[in-house]
């Protein structure tokens, strides 16, 4: 369920740019005054994103007081309907990032220790030297389990609506050897934070999407957003999978698949207001935040440092689950929040994202 490298795409890692059709073209703006992103930049990236194959794209850039909603392709397959500027899409691997959010409340709170065992709170579900900070930043060793499960786009078309307990995917990575001495380095695995989960819900005797709701989404009035479900709530772009040449829907699924490791459902508008609570310091304690923001190879904990070919860097995250990309980035000069409905879009067909991001990041 993904992780972010500039200017990469693959099966589980996405940064890219892009969009178009006759419908592609709308625009709005809170404020008429003048910004320092180029909106034609930006709509010329998601244009090309069509053109390479992406169903429809909806993109969100906070430039100083100005907020531009853009949008490209359309709403769904076949159909000149344009993609709502307000719409719904799973955010697969952001959900990390509000999950960390919430173990690390835990951890100012004193109710978890960050380096201490994960098996201190779940005996035996785990290596007993894997610590919790090695769940948030992928240094556990822990085998990914969607390596092991049959994601391949034809098996997942006819098994979407199967349901996963958080303890049979942990099984399913915890039957395989660890890929190397738990915080030896760094790998990317969803394992991690499908035990973050349960960590949670031990820890405080709810289950993690009540916590990430009560914790996060009401204070910070995140009312679009949803911690899973089959269908979409509200206006969306439909999602899609290429199954032997042709193009199946695939919207609605069963969230477990990604469960507190990408299952969350939301808006450009209620990631624009988590990410800047977080980041702005109004969501973690100045420690955890620090905490968070500690990278090995680029990655902190449940948060990715992207550096931008202007020389900066931008925070975020990146998300992929059947159907549906997110990217969520907040830079020096502006944040950017793109959603993208994907059909069939070849790996190396994206370059369009990449010029949005730059457009957006890099004014």
């Amino acid at each position: 369920m993904g992780i972010m490298r500039w200017a990469v795409v693959g099966t589980a890692a996405v940064l890219v740019l892009g969009t178009a059709g006759a419908a592609s073209a709308g625009t709005a703006e809170s404020s008429a005054r003048p910004g320092r992103v180029d909106p034609a930049a930006v709509q010329a990236g998601l244009d090309l994103m069509a053109r390479d194959g992406a169903q429809g794209v909806q993109v969100r850039v906070v430039d100083g007081k100005r907020t531009l909603l853009l949008r490209g392709g359309t709403a769904k397959a076949g159909s000149a309907r344009p993609v709502p500027l307000d719409g719904r899409f799973r955010i697969g691997s952001v959900t990390k990032t509000i999950v960390a959010t919430v173990v690390l409340q835990l951890v100012g709170e004193g109710r978890v220790g960050l380096d201490e065992p994960v098996s201190r709170y779940l005996p035996g579900l785990v290596d007993d030297r894997i610590t919790v900070r090695m769940l948030l930043g992928h240094t556990s060793g822990l085998f990914n389990y969607t390596d092991a499960l049959p994601l391949d786009n034809e098996t997942f078309v006819k098994e979407r609506f199967r349901h996963y307990r958080a303890g049979e995917l942990v099984e399913l990575a915890t039957s395989r050897p660890l890929l190397f001495p738990p915080g030896e380095r760094f790998s990317y695995s969803n394992t991690n934070y499908i035990v973050a989960g349960m960590l949670i819900e031990d820890v405080t005797g709810r289950s993690w999407e009540r916590e990430v709701t009560q914790r996060v989404l009401r204070p910070l009035g995140m009312r679009d957003t949803r911690t899973g479900g089959t269908v979409l709530p509200g206006p969306h772009a439909r999602g899609y999978l290429e199954v032997r040449g042709t193009l199946v829907d695939v919207t609605a699924l069963d969230s477990s698949i990604g469960g507190a490791a990408g299952g969350m459902i939301s808006t450009t508008a209620d990631l624009d207001r988590f990410f800047s609570a977080l980041l702005g310091g109004k969501l973690l304690r100045r420690a955890e935040l620090a905490e968070m923001r500690e990278t090995v190879s680029g990655y902190g904990l449940g948060i990715a440092q992207i550096p931008t070919p202007c020389g900066g860097v931008a925070w975020g995250h990146e998300g992929a689950i059947p159907g549906y990309v997110t990217v969520s980035l907040s830079g020096e000069r502006t944040s950017v929040h793109l959603s993208i409905s994907t059909g069939a879009v070849a790996e190396d067909g994206m370059d369009g994202l990449n010029d949005v991001l730059i457009a957006a990041l890099c004014p």
